[in-house]
């Protein structure tokens, strides 16, 4: 209820308040280190200690560049232009109406997430620019490093006139405290998951306010027969090694039958640290990969660990992306100028790439600052999450004395 009366509030703020409030949650995030990042510590010793996955504690881990990134974010969002207000669209009726489409904020947005305790700096980033009261549920596995991170983000909005209670961290982290948090009708206004496959099931099953899902990141590369095969070898190696346990990293890589013995084996020995496993085609030329499964092929791995098929044509590669992909993001590396456009027609996915990593699928790799996720459904939003996915519409008329007949 807190967070409700605070959404009222914001959603009349100036843009100068809430500006102010983001860029000294940047500062403060920054004058605090120390604390937030024993209290990371504290959190990434406690995962390694339960023997959390490699990829899972690097998502939980925050560092000094990881901490300067996350206040960046704050003030590049301070940066863009306030959505609130806009005029979508407007016109006159023949009877004299005027008729403007305004964004307006949500409301509040509640965000669940695992790990990531960046998360929490760009969740609040974003709704706070685009107007919105945030409530928070992260992992137990993320809490202290949450409570240190919200408690800078709270002080930041009070300093400058606005209500604390903008930013609510919810610190129930069982099961019940998450059904419930998925079920506060009337006061979240949008939820949000962020995180894994079994997050987003229970969401989908759970919850009964409205949501926009994060969803996985089963993403493909497919190297046409067309490709120059030192950039395709480079945009592999980019999207499966950079960071390899977030949504837009490359989990299947697909590559046409011409080029196929020179580049597997090219691209095998780029991929150092990568396990590879491979369909009977790819094996008959890296013999020493293991043979792939169809769990494979449709699974988000997050780590360093690559599907690889060997495709006839554009139509087998197109047709194997239907069949597996999430809908995140998908990309082509070819120079025939007719292949790409069929692969952007025809491939459903929040993002379609050409000659680029799917890495740069995200909000500040876009322009758009800090996402709050990559949707992968296709009503309100879809891909990356900016201020404007934060927002809705609401139409404003305007007559002078106009009764309808």
């Amino acid at each position: 209820m807190r967070a409700k009366a605070a959404s009222r509030v914001l959603a009349r703020a100036g843009t100068g308040a809430k500006d102010a409030a983001l860029l000294l949650g940047a500062d403060l995030l920054l004058e605090r280190r120390a604390d937030v990042l024993e209290a990371n510590g504290r959190d990434v010793a406690a995962a390694e200690a339960a023997g959390a996955s490699r990829s899972t504690v690097d998502r939980l881990r925050l560092s000094p560049a990881r901490l300067e990134s996350m206040a960046a974010g704050l003030r590049q969002v301070a940066s863009l232009p306030d959505p609130v207000g806009e005029v979508v669209d407007g016109w006159v009726r023949p009877n004299g109406l005027r008729i403007e489409r305004v964004r307006v904020p949500l409301g509040v947005v509640g965000i669940i997430y695992e790990n990531r305790p960046n998360v929490t700096s760009d969740a609040v980033g974003l709704c706070l620019k685009a107007g919105n009261a945030t409530m928070l549920r992260g992992s137990s596995s993320a809490l202290a490093s949450n409570r240190v991170i919200v408690s800078c983000l709270r002080d930041a909005v009070a300093k400058v006139g606005l209500p604390e209670d903008a930013v609510v961290l919810v610190e129930d982290t069982s099961h019940e405290g998450a059904v419930a948090f998925m079920q506060l009708d009337g006061i979240v206004d949008c939820l949000i998951p962020r995180g894994g496959h079994g997050l987003v099931e229970a969401v989908k099953a759970n919850a009964t306010v409205p949501t926009v899902i994060d969803g996985d990141g089963n993403c493909h590369v497919y190297v046409d027969a067309a490709a120059d095969l030192d950039m395709a070898a480079a945009i592999v190696v980019n999207a499966k090694t950079q960071r390899p346990g977030v949504c837009n990293a490359v989990e299947s890589l697909l590559v046409h039958r011409d080029v196929a013995a020179s580049f597997l084996p090219a691209v095998h020995r780029a991929l150092v640290g990568v396990e590879l496993v491979g369909d009977e085609r790819t094996r008959a030329i890296l013999p020493e990969v293991a043979a792939a499964t169809e769990e494979d092929f449709a699974t988000e791995f997050l780590d360093l660990k690559l599907a690889v098929a060997v495709v006839d044509d554009l139509d087998a590669a197109i047709d194997h992306i239907t069949r597996y992909s999430s809908g995140h993001s998908e990309a082509i590396v070819t120079t025939d100028l007719r292949a790409a456009d069929r692969f952007c027609r025809e491939v459903d996915a929040a993002a379609v790439l050409v000659n680029a990593s799917t890495r740069f699928v995200d909000g500040g790799e876009f322009g758009l600052g800090a996402e709050i996720g990559i949707s992968t459904q296709k009503l309100h939003a879809r891909g990356p999450m900016g201020l404007r996915e934060l927002t809705s519409t609401k139409y404003v008329v305007r007559g002078d004395g106009q009764v309808r007949s």
